[in-house]
């Protein structure tokens, strides 16, 4: 890892509990590196939906199977990685929300978000096997001044 890159995992229990916790550490991370408000609100709710799918559908609610909640910053962005133990998806395989054959249904909803509200995301397959969201936002002009000591 590069010396200006910065890294925090952490390990959660394939719980709805777990989706709880990683929404609030993340938005305390991202209030740590300057975010506004309305960012930290963003990609809290990004993370949320993020470990919800890794709950609901990655590791299909088996408490057994573990998730990884990884923050790195770089010298530009904040990268969220989440990982689950399941059988992996692509984005290409997830409908559009908002084609109107899919209005109705519930599916896809939380990626529409996850994309909305950070930068980039990409689905990857993890080392493991199971599917490896990748988000990422760009640091507040702040998070880049040093004399602002990160703020």
């Amino acid at each position: 890892m590069p010396p200006d890159r910065k890294r925090i995992e952490i390990t959660f229990q394939t719980l709805l509990d777990s989706v709880h916790l990683a929404e609030e550490i993340s938005r305390c991370v991202a209030a740590s590196l300057g975010f506004s408000d309305d960012d930290r609100h963003r990609i809290s709710l990004a993370v949320r939906e993020g470990m919800a799918n890794a709950v609901y559908y990655g590791n299909q609610q088996r408490p057994e199977k573990l998730i990884q909640l990884i923050f790195e910053v770089d010298a530009e962005r904040f990268i969220v990685h989440i990982l689950d133990q399941g059988g992996g998806f692509s984005l290409a395989d997830v409908p559009d929300p908002l084609a109107q054959e899919n209005l109705l249904k519930t599916s896809g909803r939380g990626i529409f978000l996850m994309k909305a509200f950070m930068d980039t995301l990409e689905v990857m397959r993890s080392s493991a096997g199971g599917a490896e969201l990748v988000m990422a936002k760009r640091l507040p002009p702040c998070a880049n001044d040093p004399s602002s000591n990160g703020r």
